[in-house]
């Protein structure tokens, strides 16, 4: 069963992996850590606990497959390493001090913007994979 697992970004800095609400999964699991991979890492350990606390008690542990989805902070600021702010501004349309205040958490984006900037990372994506080199 695929299960949506969303990253954010913690006003202190550090990032939680949290598993959608399921209603016939009897558990949730989250994981944590100074940074993304740290959280999906721990969301990871998190789980084989879980199955190991199933198999100790003679139950079957529901086999779960996880898409991570970000929210716009923690994007931003997971990639920060491989795009600057004026890459970012020319792949998405949106000014380097509003992508500043989203990383930064100081400001929130709007749907219409999270969805302009998802829009134009995918099509940035679909331009990359289609180049080869000679």
């Amino acid at each position: 069963m695929k299960v949506q697992v969303i990253i954010e970004r913690g006003i202190d800095g550090s990032f939680d992996a949290n598993m959608e609400f399921i209603k016939n999964i009897p558990f949730g699991i989250l994981g944590q850590g100074a940074t993304v991979s740290e959280a999906i890492s721990d969301f990871h350990n998190s789980y084989t606990e879980m199955k190991a606390m199933y198999r100790a008690e003679g139950k079957e542990c529901p086999v779960l497959e996880f898409v991570f989805k970000y929210d716009m902070p923690s994007f931003l600021q997971y990639y920060a390493y491989a795009f600057t702010l004026a890459g970012l501004e020319r792949i998405t349309g949106v000014n380097q001090k509003q992508l500043s205040h989203y990383i930064g958490g100081r400001r929130s984006p709007s749907e219409k913007t999270i969805k302009k900037i998802e829009e134009r990372i995918h099509i940035f994506g679909k331009e990359i994979a289609s180049v080869s080199f000679v």
